[in-house]
């Protein structure tokens, strides 16, 4: 069963009708474009204009859902046309027919039609003249050239700023796109390293309250309550400074406020200090030699150290826990290693979320280095190593290597 041809656009019925009604009062009139006497007319009569302007009408219909079809069909309606005495509006329509079939035909005939109708135009110039050598034999090059190669050539300029058009429009619209992702994932990696600095800033503060109360609930001493209760208390004065510094941070909008300087290895020992008040038997060693340390690796290194210890307050059995950090392979890796005595048999002194390890791995991998962390040899063992060139070219480019 054929298919049914497409709906014809509106546009199109209000052209192919006002085709066919100019046709139709022409020849009410009796305007034709050649006498009747014309040697080239073997259809005289008024009626015989008729059938080549009703199927040039149907062409017009077909002119925007079938151009090819109108083309071809128009092609010889019009060849029927010029053996009559020919209608005016028949040539219109047939113009229209061209200019459309290349504005909304496929590419190829959009290409073919302009140089078809081109060389045409340039035949019905060279070959009249040649034969006749009289001047007027030119008019028919121009004839031909106004009814097929300039509606060509017309319909292929609207085709190509249309195409234009097009092309830019959706390069807009890819641009907007690409826009917005870029947005979506600049706000998701500002929300990972905001959650990473608070829980590495206040995870190790409240770790040590949660521990120093529980013993404080636990033990029925006034002298260790009373130690204990100096600990919270001055863990929970650290953790809320670390937390107006990250907030004052987030709010500062203004240039009259200077961002808190980034945490770095000189900062270790008084994090040591701190881990040895909350009861850790720490012991350090720090060798990063007398190049410089980019400012990226530093504050890694030193959330890397500081998690570590909270987990190690947290999990780890009582014993020593060692901290080293070491320049390895001449002054391009920075190695961190964390070790301490593997789980308590009674579960961990306080509850962990996980989210510390996880940290810990961003970090090191936002750097270009690598993060392992378990069992070793009966005791748990954290290390990380901090590529120092790359960061130092990520310098600047990085948000956390100039503020937290």
């Amino acid at each position: 069963m054929a298919a049914a041809l497409p709906r014809p656009h509106r546009f199109d019925v209000y052209v192919a009708c006002g085709g066919l009604l100019g046709g139709l009062v022409l020849m009410a009139l009796g305007l034709a474009l050649r006498p009747s006497e014309e040697p080239l007319v073997l259809l005289p009569g008024a009626w015989a204009v008729l059938p080549p302007l009703v199927v040039m009408s149907g062409c017009e219909l077909l002119r925007r859902t079938a151009p090819r079809t109108a083309l071809l069909t128009g092609t010889a309606a019009l060849a029927l046309d010029t053996v009559t005495q020919g209608s005016v509006a028949t040539v219109l329509m047939f113009t229209d027919v061209v200019y459309a079939a290349v504005l909304y035909g496929p590419p190829a005939s959009a290409r073919r039609v302009p140089r078809i109708t081109g060389l045409l135009t340039v035949a019905g110039t060279v070959v009249p003249y040649a034969v006749w050598r009289v001047p007027e034999a030119l008019l028919i090059g121009v004839v031909i050239g106004a009814v097929a190669y300039g509606p060509a050539a017309t319909g292929w300029i609207v085709r190509d700023h249309r195409d234009a058009a097009i092309a830019a429009r959706l390069h807009a619209e890819q641009t907007t796109l690409l826009a917005e992702m870029d947005r979506r994932e600049a706000v998701a990696a500002e929300r990972a390293r905001m959650a990473r600095e608070l829980h590495d800033m206040v995870a190790n503060h409240l770790s040590a309250i949660a521990i120093h109360s529980t013993a404080a609930l636990s033990i029925d001493d006034p002298k260790t309550s009373r130690e204990a209760l100096g600990v919270i208390r001055e863990n929970s004065v650290d953790g809320l400074a670390e937390m107006r510094r990250l907030i004052g941070i987030l709010r500062d909008g203004g240039a009259d406020r200077e961002p808190a300087a980034a945490p770095t290895l000189d900062g270790l020992d008084a994090l040591v200090d701190g881990a040895r008040a909350n009861g850790l038997d720490v012991t350090i060693d720090i060798d990063t030699g007398t190049g410089r340390t980019p400012a990226p690796v530093e504050l890694a290194a030193y959330r890397i150290v500081q998690e570590s210890l909270t987990n190690a307050l947290k999990h780890a059995r009582p014993g020593p826990v060692t901290v080293v950090l070491a320049r390895r392979d001449g002054p391009r890796v920075l190695d961190v290693e964390i070790g301490s005595p593997c789980g308590r048999e009674d579960g961990p002194r306080a509850p962990g979320s996980g989210a510390g390890l996880v940290g810990m791995r961003e970090r090191a991998n936002l750097l270009g280095g690598t993060f392992t962390a378990g069992p070793h040899g009966g005791r748990w063992t954290v290390h990380a190593s901090l590529p120092l060139a790359e960061a130092e070219a990520r310098h600047g480019r990085d948000p956390e290597g100039d503020r937290p």
